[in-house]
Parts: structure tokens; C-alpha cells; sequence
């Protein structure tokens, strides 16, 4: 089970996500509440795996609870604003629903958040070793084996992931949120330069303050990664 916080200072829109929510058989609602400090302070007593939040509340908004935790479950945003939905995914959320949202949209948003889940706590056999070099992604109807020396960099397009290889002109697209896939990736070989890309450092060719190259590809870096691209040419 997924245990999860509904936070919405709107009591309606509140009790609706409650009733959205209790649809949903791998959800357990842990508790639901008009404002992110009680939210907080329930997350002090027992541990939380997903929120459902709304951005605009008084005191502590959406936003804002966000980027105080150290510590970060997955989010769903939902919100009557589009505006927000650039700055909610540089917050890797899982996923952004804008009011009022639609039954289908909302369980789609949950499974998304179902196999980020499922990813994250995958069982690891002992006898398995602690990096075998490759894992399987999902295309179409098939488990694509991809090694990890093989990636040169990811490019990520809403809900899927481009891996571009060097083995093949064609990349190999599948179905997975970036930061889930940031997560299989050994720190040690692979950079996040932007919300949209992953590089393999091996492939790097030069780096400027706001763009990268690979060999003529030129790729964008954003300032929220500028001191990890600094790091590197540091070391």
C-alpha cells in the first residue's frame, strides 16, 4: 500500500480528493488537511510515501512545502493554476493535475506514482551484485536490456524517456519519469544538467557556462544544475 496525505485548504476540493482517493485500492490515507503545517506535523509521527497538494494556501504553499523537505515523498499537484506547472516539475514531481480533475486523469496520475513506488522499492537479491552494469526498461510490449556504458544521454518528453545509445542511431523510448531513471544511473558516470537531460560524463566532449557539447550536439544547462556541472570540471 502507497500511504499517502491529502492537502487542500479548500474544503470541498478536499473532500472530493478524499473520495478520489479512497477509488484507488493501493492508496491508504493517512490523513487529510486544510493546511501544509499540519501536514508537516503528522509527517513527524509516521512516515508518508505520496502527497496530493494544492500550490495556493495560506501560510505554507504547495510550492513551498515542497522545497522545505529534506526528505521528499512523491507529489501529486493538484491546483486550479497551469502557471505553476514548470516550476512544479523542476521539483521532480510525479505528476501536475490542474481543477477539476477528471477520474481517469487522477487514477492515471496514481499509477504513475504506483510504479515510481514499485522502482524504488523493487526487492534486491543479496547474491546480486551491487551495480551488474545493465537493467530493463519497458517498450511496448518487450523488456529492452540497456547497458549503462552503452547510455550517452537521456531526454526526457513529459511522461516517457529518450536513451540515446551509442550502439544505435535509433533511441530506445520508454515509459518513465526522469528522476526514477536518474535513480538507476551510478552517480559517478552520469550528470543531471537539466530537468530534460541526463549525460553520460564519458561522452562529454566540452562544457560552457550554460550548454554542454557531445562531439556537435549542444545541450542546455540549466542554473539549478550549474554547481554540479562546476564539480565536475573542478575535478
Amino acid at each position: 500500500m502507497i500511504r499517502c496525505i491529502a492537502i487542500d485548504d479548500e474544503p470541498l476540493a478536499l473532500e472530493l480528493l478524499q473520495d478520489n482517493i479512497s477509488k484507488v485500492p493501493f492508496l491508504q490515507l493517512v490523513a487529510a488537511c486544510d493546511n501544509a503545517m499540519e501536514a508537516l506535523q503528522i509527517m513527524e509521527q509516521q512516515p508518508v510515501d505520496l502527497i496530493f497538494l494544492d500550490i495556493q494556501m495560506p501560510g505554507l504553499t504547495g510550492l513551498q512545502l515542497i522545497q522545505s523537505m529534506t526528505v521528499k515523498p512523491m507529489f501529486i499537484l493538484i491546483t486550479a493554476y497551469e502557471k505553476y506547472a514548470l516550476e512544479g516539475f523542476n521539483l521532480d514531481v510525479t505528476d501536475y493535475l490542474v481543477k477539476p480533475v477528471a477520474l481517469d486523469r487522477f487514477i492515471k496520475a496514481c499509477y504513475k506514482a504506483k510504479e515510481l513506488f514499485e522502482l524504488k522499492h523493487a526487492p534486491k537479491e543479496s547474491s546480486a551484485p551491487a551495480n551488474p552494469g545493465y537493467f530493463f526498461v519497458n517498450v511496448e510490449y518487450s523488456q529492452v536490456k540497456i547497458t549503462i556504458t552503452d547510455i550517452v544521454y537521456i531526454e526526457g518528453l513529459k511522461d516517457y524517456i529518450k536513451l540515446h545509445l551509442r550502439s544505435t542511431s535509433k533511441p530506445v523510448v520508454t515509459r518513465m519519469p526522469m528522476k526514477a531513471m536518474e535513480d538507476l544511473l551510478p552517480s559517478s558516470l552520469f550528470i543531471r544538467i537539466h530537468k530534460s537531460y541526463i549525460v553520460g560524463v564519458s561522452f562529454i566532449t566540452s562544457i560552457r557556462k550554460t550548454s554542454l557539447f557531445i562531439d556537435s550536439l549542444e545541450l542546455p544547462v540549466s542554473e539549478h544544475y550549474r554547481d554540479a556541472i562546476a564539480a565536475l570540471t573542478a575535478k
